[in-house]
């Protein structure tokens, strides 16, 4: 029965099963060409998630800081003061614990950019109360 909204012909979902079988059944690549598969990650390779890194240094907090803003926020969300990006953050729905930061800056300050916010931040978290 032909319900109309296949893309590709019975002829052609045959031919696709038969080129897959050999990799459903092996749960490998099955291509002879062993150049064009992917090479697993090694024991020894890098953690590469919070950017490049060099021997004996991770990321600081100044960094993984800025990595979570720029996932959050967009260049349109700047220039702008603590209020509107709160707001932005909130509509992102982005952790708590980045919202509540914003709470202790300047209301008057303005940031044009992902790195003087999180400067601002990293410098309120080490002088406010529980910074210090």
């Amino acid at each position: 029965m032909q319900r109309g909204s296949d893309r590709m012909s019975v002829h052609r979902d045959d031919e696709m099963k038969h080129e897959l079988q050999g990799l459903l059944r092996s749960g490998h690549p099955t291509r002879s060409e062993e150049w064009n598969d992917p090479e697993p990650a090694a024991e020894d390779d890098p953690d590469v998630m919070y950017g490049p890194v060099t021997p004996g240094r991770g990321p600081t907090y100044l960094e993984a800081l800025r990595l979570e803003l720029a996932r959050n926020l967009t260049r349109g969300s700047f220039p702008a003061g603590p209020r509107e990006l709160t707001r932005a953050l909130r509509r992102g729905n982005a952790p708590d614990a980045l919202v509540e930061g914003l709470d202790r800056l300047p209301h008057k300050a303005r940031y044009d950019n992902v790195q003087e916010l999180a400067v601002a931040l990293t410098e309120s978290g080490r002088s406010g109360p529980s910074g210090t």
